[in-house]
């Protein structure tokens, strides 16, 4: 609901595709840094006490969203600090978030466990942005900030409930020496690298979010219901499938599949930038975000499976700056090239980049296309 009202307030302030995809640009500078630092620290103490912090720190930002939609400043530069703020946070917080997961399932379980944790994530992208949509419609987006707010209360009690997580006797002090030993350890696992390349690829040319206001205008009527219903979605798609994923769970070929998954979002964004109905918007994006979720399951159980728990943070973190802090650097792009040229070309293009990425990184990388979970 956040970034709903994010995205909504920047554009209404400034009718720029470039000031939306510019948020991005906000929220990619401190993950892209501060990433892999999150992850030598997250390797170096309890990874729940550490995410119990973060968690409290970034309901404060989300107060501080709520503070200013309230008193009606309308400051693009203080939307852009707030969002920054809270990458950098998220930026230390997500790594040590994502490490729970092979503690707390064995290890045959992990595509499931990857497919779960997406599950719920997408229920709540798919509620959101559709509830908030009507919210803003009655009340105004500021009820958007102030409902995030209030759900932390939620969070931190679900992460005080989980078993403490100490870090491993030999675990590395936290630094730069750390963080460049993980990288190290990822540049000599071929197949590491084409999971993060693939999913680079995929939202650096692909992700159309920051097009959805401007094509909304153009297209679709323009109301923030219609907004609401661009980006839910994505989300309809990633909950469709996360929700059965059961055969990707036993597809042992995780790596060429992956590159499929790709190639399918890619063509779906190119749709969808053709699409002049909102029914067939509406079912590209669907076809897109379920398989961007499969592509990530795949992405999160070769990571999980590849990496020793000692490596687990950091490589963890890298994961973290490539889904979070590359698809902001990918809304930026897409804002620029709309600029260029019309919001239309730049999903179209980027759509189709995205699936030629997919070809080159099959021919380039051919380790992770023959990657086998079965005898790994």
């Amino acid at each position: 609901m956040t970034f709903f009202a994010l995205v909504l307030q920047v554009y209404d302030l400034t009718r720029s595709s470039v000031a939306v995809g510019a948020i991005g640009l906000a929220q990619a500078g401190p993950v892209l840094i501060l990433g892999l630092l999150g992850g030598s620290l997250a390797d170096a103490v309890d990874r729940r006490k550490l995410t119990l912090v973060t968690s409290t720190c970034l309901a404060v930002v989300s107060a501080g969203f709520a503070a200013q939609a309230f008193l009606g400043l309308g400051q693009l530069w203080l939307l852009y600090v707030l969002a920054a703020v809270q990458a950098v946070l998220e930026a230390i917080d997500g790594p040590a978030r994502r490490t729970f997961l092979p503690r707390l399932v064995p290890a045959d379980r992990l595509a499931a466990g990857v497919a779960l944790n997406q599950l719920s994530g997408y229920v709540s992208v798919l509620l959101g942005p559709v509830l908030a949509g009507v919210l803003t419609a009655a009340a105004g987006l500021r009820v958007c900030y102030l409902i995030d707010a209030l759900s932390f209360g939620a969070a931190l009690y679900g992460v005080a409930r989980l078993p403490a997580m100490p870090p491993q006797e030999s675990a590395a002090r936290p630094g730069l020496r750390a963080a460049a030993a993980g990288l190290r350890f990822i540049r000599q696992h071929p197949i590491l690298v084409g999971a993060f390349l693939a999913d680079m690829d995929a939202m650096l040319f692909g992700l159309p979010i920051a097009l959805f206001p401007a094509l909304n205008a153009a297209r679709f009527g323009g109301t923030p219901q219609t907004l609401g219903l661009l980006t839910a979605a994505l989300a309809v798609g990633g909950l469709l499938g996360s929700g059965l994923s059961g055969p990707a769970g036993r597809v042992s070929r995780q790596g060429r599949a992956m590159l499929v998954t790709v190639a399918v979002w890619g063509a779906a964004i190119t749709g969808f930038g053709l699409a002049r109905s909102l029914r067939l918007a509406l079912l590209l994006l669907a076809i897109g975000g379920a398989a961007d979720t499969t592509s990530v399951i795949f992405r999160g159980a070769i990571v999980q499976a590849v990496t020793p728990d000692e490596f687990r943070g950091r490589v963890t973190s890298v994961d973290y700056v490539v889904g979070a802090g590359v698809p902001q650097l990918g809304n930026f792009e897409a804002g620029v090239v709309a600029s260029l040229t019309s919001p239309a070309i730049s999903a179209v293009s980027g759509g189709l980049a995205a699936v030629l990425g997919a070809v080159v990184l099959r021919l380039a990388v051919p380790a992770f296309a023959r990657y086998d979970s079965s005898s790994a």
